[in-house]
């Protein structure tokens, strides 16, 4: 009897623990359910809407987010970089390539609990679509770092992990179901201090 009711407590821990951890590393997790990944960008383009996963919904209730509705537009981030390496703060990027087309769009680097990364009250924390400057063919090129860059810099501060977040306003792929055939910048590293 003792030994009956021992392995029924055993079994209850280690399904009440298994199905927490499960369950937070899933939420946490930036590719689980309902995320479209393209390159080294995810997003969650159900979510906000009626259509959202339990997991969707679960993530938006703990992390406390303001969603953007599937008309109002689509939120990418990206915690890789190009070569699969974790974005670090002490670390200089590039980031380049093509931007899809919307009415207007932000790029800013997030720390771990989500807070906007500035590099001082001089500099602004984020790039918006109608301060950066554009090559030939329309694309960015956009540098990165804690050191100051020609051209596109998006200036960065501190040490440790980083996320980098690009959102689109207003854009067809919003409400288009072909998200997954859209081309994003890439996120190249250039190097490291020491």
């Amino acid at each position: 009897m003792l030994k009956t009711a021992f392995l029924t407590f055993v079994v209850l821990c280690i399904s009440i623990v298994g199905g927490g951890a499960s369950v937070w590393y899933t939420l946490k997790a930036n590719e689980s359910v309902g995320a479209v990944t393209i390159g080294e960008w995810t997003a969650f383009p159900l979510m906000g809407t009626l259509d959202a996963d339990p997991y969707s919904r679960a993530r938006v209730a703990r992390e406390g987010l303001l969603t953007l509705g599937r008309a109002e537009g689509l939120s990418f981030s990206a915690q890789r970089d190009s070569d699969g390496g974790a974005l670090r703060r002490e670390c200089s990027y590039r980031i380049e390539g093509p931007v899809p087309s919307a009415r207007f769009w932000t790029l800013y680097a997030a720390d771990p609990a989500g807070a906007v990364i500035s590099a001082g009250t001089r500099r602004s924390g984020a790039l918006h679509s109608y301060q950066v400057l554009r090559l030939a063919d329309n694309s960015v090129s956009i540098a990165a770092g804690a050191h100051p860059a020609p051209g596109n810099w998006l200036a960065l501060s501190g040490t440790g992990p980083m996320t980098l977040v690009l959102t689109f306003f207003d854009t067809p792929i919003a409400s288009s179901t072909g998200a997954s055939d859209v081309v994003l910048p890439s996120i190249v590293k250039v190097g490291c201090d020491a």
